[in-house]
């Protein structure tokens, strides 16, 4: 079966046979595992001012699903310098057979070639596509929350409206907003009120965070060859539970970034800065530097990085059964080192380490070896 009727049956059989025969559609995809070693070193826990351990140090082999996926995406062409879009894509896990699973993009719109497209559904962030520019390591360890602030509620959306803009001569701009709908209690009036709704799989965001537009989110970028500098803010427009205990994220917080990258021939570096409560690494405004380079020379390429991340306030206090009690937030430094081999330009092999430095007794240090393969087509 030819490659193009292969996606037109698949993308009958996920999106409707009428609507996909008149489409530009491909089918692609991507298959990722990886064998992994993992180290951690003991936890701890402070009760009544002394450290008591709760989890022993651990070490263990595993093998890992990084990110696999199966999609279909298309346009149509309407007339007119319209085009209808769409992209429907799922995770796939090679190792385990959990298939068919959520938050993958899944999106439809219109594009124009005057005014740039606006999408609906399941989708990048606005806030991902510019901090996203460090996400260049094959482990999925490596761009998680510890690396990365806006891990849980900044890369993929779902119920979001997205506009961008066509590219103004290396210009471009996004807006985001997140309606999320509502569950019973329609006023929430503690964290826990805060609520999925059914069948939501993946959803990353709670209902009932507003009546209204639950999050939002806009971006700015420029890119001239090998340079590109990017700007982006992101706000939760829920209410405010810190007079009880201070909330992971801030739910009627903000948090915002840059983004610089260089890459020419080579060379390819990226720094990024974040900073604000929208995460669920620290308990109020926490902060994050990311600083990544590659090098590549002939099918090899090695990559590198360093980063590290900090609370603005070290300590909070919370009162627990009428007593206040003082709990640390701490520092972490992340190094990671990476080389990947080419097979051709759809096949790679890698061997990656992630290492994890946390200034605190209450949180254990970690180590990893993720090697692995990934093919795509």
């Amino acid at each position: 079966m030819k490659k193009s009727t292969l996606a037109l049956a698949v993308a009958a059989a996920l999106v409707g046979f009428g609507s996909a025969a008149y489409a530009d559609t491909t089918l692609y995809g991507s298959a990722r595992v990886s064998v992994d070693y993992d180290e951690w070193n003991s936890d701890y826990v402070e009760v009544n001012g002394r450290l008591e351990r709760f989890r022993a140090g651990s070490d263990a082999w595993d093998m890992v699903n990084d990110a696999s996926r199966l999609g279909v995406r298309g346009e149509e062409d309407l007339g007119g310098g319209l085009a209808a879009i769409y992209q429907y894509e799922f995770g796939v896990d090679v190792t385990e057979g959990g298939n068919f699973y959520n938050n993958r993009p899944k999106w439809v719109g219109l594009k124009g070639s005057s005014w740039g497209s606006v999408t609906a559904g399941t989708q990048w962030t606005p806030y991902y596509n510019v901090v996203g520019i460090g996400d260049i390591f094959n482990s999925s360890k490596v761009f998680d929350n510890e690396v990365y602030l806006g891990n849980t509620y900044a890369t993929r959306m779902d119920n979001s409206l997205i506009y961008s803009t066509p590219n103004w001569s290396g210009f471009s701009a996004q807006a985001m907003l997140v309606m999320n709908g509502s569950c019973a209690p329609s006023d929430p009036q503690v964290p826990g009120d805060l609520c999925r709704q059914a069948g939501s799989g993946d959803n990353r965001l709670p209902s009932n965070v507003s009546d209204g537009i639950d999050m939002w989110q806009i971006a700015m970028s420029y890119k001239n060859g090998p340079f590109f500098a990017g700007a982006t803010y992101m706000a939760l427009e829920g209410p405010s539970f810190d007079t009880v205990i201070p909330t992971l994220p801030g739910w009627d917080g903000d948090q915002w970034a840059v983004a610089f990258g260089y890459n020419s021939g080579p060379f390819a570096v990226s720094l990024a800065y974040e900073q604000g409560d929208v995460n669920t690494l620290y308990r109020g405004d926490g902060e994050n530097v990311y600083l990544t380079g590659q090098y590549t020379f002939g099918n090899n390429i090695i990559r590198g990085a360093y980063g590290y991340t900090s609370a603005d306030d070290s300590q909070y206090d919370v009162i627990v059964d009428g007593v206040p009690v003082r709990y640390t937030q701490s520092d972490a430094q992340n190094w990671i080192l990476g080389y990947q081999y080419n097979l051709s330009k759809r096949t790679r092999l890698w061997v990656e380490y992630i290492g994890q430095d946390v200034d605190s007794d209450l949180v254990g240090n970690r180590q990893s070896v993720s090697i692995g393969t990934r093919v795509d087509f």
